[in-house]
C-alpha cells in the first residue's frame, strides 16, 4: 500500500496521455513517486542539517532534486 492517494496518480498519467490506466500501474507510479521523493527528501535534510537548520526550505527541496 502507497501514501500517495491513486486518484491524483491517476491524473498524471492519464496527463501524460493514457486512455485507461490500470489499478496496477497507478500502484507502480505510486511506489516509484514516494521512493523518488524520500530520496529527494533525505538529500534536502542533509543540505538542511548543512546550513545549521532544523528546517527544509523548498530551496532544499529544489537543490536536493537538482542534485539526484
Amino acid at each position: 500500500m502507497t501514501e500517495l492517494p491513486l486518484a491524483p496518480v491517476d491524473r498524471i498519467i492519464r496527463n501524460g496521455g493514457a486512455q485507461r490506466v490500470s489499478e496496477e500501474a497507478r500502484e507502480a507510479l505510486a511506489k516509484v513517486l514516494e521512493d523518488y521523493g524520500e530520496e529527494v527528501s533525505e538529500e534536502a535534510v542533509k543540505l538542511a542539517r548543512h546550513a545549521n537548520r532544523k528546517t527544509v526550505k523548498a530551496e532544499d527541496i529544489d537543490l536536493a532534486a537538482e542534485r539526484l
